[in-house]
């Protein structure tokens, strides 16, 4: 009886080893896997890039609005200071001040000197890179300089800003 369970096992292995796949079968199977992968990758990298182009839209319109909430803020310093309007809008004093400081501290690009300012070379050769001075910034006589802005506290860098949402059109 034992002899037929060796001979079992024995044909067993052969079938097995006859069964083998095919380098063609393996491609397809390859293949099979890839694409499927490359489906989902394709899908993942065109949700990003269309979240991406949302994202700077929306910041662009965020950036937009909290220069304009700082022009009003600065516009209306002589009628209403920080805290007032925190209290009448509920917004922190923190948040306004940010949006204040934030105008406040960007800067316009340097212009370059027009092309008659360049070939001027008889003033010599520091007076044709040296932009000549606004009147704006001096005063003339008889008119009194503005007077400085008074000082805004700043805001408490451990607080975090609010969430603002906003829809795209």
């Amino acid at each position: 009886m034992t002899a037929p369970l060796v001979r079992n096992r024995c044909s067993a292995i052969t079938e097995k080893e006859t069964r083998m796949t095919t380098p063609d079968e393996i491609e397809r199977r390859v293949e099979e896997v890839d694409s499927a992968r490359t489906a989902r990758r394709s899908a993942a990298a065109t949700e990003v890039g269309e979240l991406a182009k949302r994202h700077a839209a929306i910041a662009e319109q965020l950036a937009d609005v909290d220069r304009q909430l700082g022009d009003v803020l600065a516009g209306a310093r002589d009628v209403m200071d920080i805290d007032e309007f925190a209290k009448v809008t509920d917004v922190p004093a923190a948040d306004l001040t940010r949006w204040l400081e934030a105008r406040k501290t960007s800067r316009t690009k340097r212009t370059r000197p027009t092309a008659s300012t360049q070939s001027d070379t008889s003033r010599g050769p520091s007076a044709a890179r040296t932009p000549a001075r606004s009147s704006a910034k001096t005063p003339t006589a008889g008119q009194a300089s503005p007077p400085p802005e008074p000082a805004v506290p700043r805001a408490d860098a451990a607080e975090a800003p609010a969430r603002v949402t906003a829809e795209v059109s």
